[in-house]
């Protein structure tokens, strides 16, 4: 943990300073120079530091951005969809959420509570199984075939209800429906008493980066009321993902 801490020293100091060398970074951090040098070498061979021009001065590499774009990009969804997620949750009068896939979990980002949502219940951080959730399943049915197989192999296709799908061919063909439709629903599947459907939100280049879903009672938000107010809820993704910067 020692050297992790260390290396995370040496990215902070090049991005206060802009640019330094192997004594100034061991000064800095309180190490001998070849430690210092160590690190350095360690974080160049990812790219996260380079040496300019000059030999013996580094500087925070490109390895560094991309890793920023990452966050960025979930950053930037979640605030593009702030405003349709406020509007959204009173049209339909649910509870409205933005998640993305994280490993074997759609993880929810922003969540408005509608007017008619009951409980407190707060999804925002919390890591939910793909195959049991509409954020997950419509998440799930945009990705090339191999990296579905990939999660949904590591995700275990744990039943959680009576109604979760766990048969691969039976999950299959639901996603298969939803990516037809525009949609993926969920009966009863993650938990007794909720359904929900989500739509797909694409990035400027046309990837599906995140799913925008509402959620609620099923005694309410039945299944002939998800599928009439679904429109809606891809209306609010299509408009997120033109801020996005999505033109098709």
């Amino acid at each position: 943990m020692q050297s992790v801490d260390r290396a995370v020293s040496v990215l902070e100091i090049l991005a206060q300073r802009g640019e330094a060398g192997v004594s100034e970074v061991a000064a800095e951090i309180d190490v001998h120079k070849s430690t210092a040098f160590r690190l350095l070498g360690a974080l160049e061979a990812r790219g996260l530091v380079e040496q300019t021009a000059e030999r013996g001065k580094y500087r925070l590499g490109f390895g560094i951005v991309r890793l920023a774009g990452a966050v960025a990009g979930r950053l930037d969804v979640t605030q593009q969809g702030r405003q349709v997620c406020e509007r959204l949750s009173e049209e339909i009068g649910e509870t409205v959420n933005i998640a993305v896939l994280q490993e074997h979990y759609a993880v929810n980002l922003y969540q408005v509570r509608g007017p008619g949502a009951v409980g407190t219940h707060n999804w925002v951080g919390q890591l939910t199984p793909v195959h049991a959730t509409s954020s997950g399943k419509i998440l799930l049915a945009h990705l090339p075939e191999q990296e579905r197989a990939d999660v949904l192999a590591a995700s275990g296709l744990r039943k959680l209800t009576p109604h979760t799908l766990t048969a691969r061919t039976k999950l299959e063909k639901n996603l298969t429906e939803a990516r037809g439709r525009g949609y993926a629903v969920t009966l009863q599947e993650l938990e007794i008493g909720l359904h929900a459907m989500a739509a797909p939100i694409r990035s400027r280049d046309g990837e599906v980066v995140a799913a925008l879903s509402a959620s609620g009672p099923a005694y309410r938000f039945t299944e002939e009321r998800i599928h009439e107010l679904a429109p809606l809820l891809i209306k609010g993704a299509d408009e997120i993902s033109r801020r996005m910067g999505f033109l098709g």
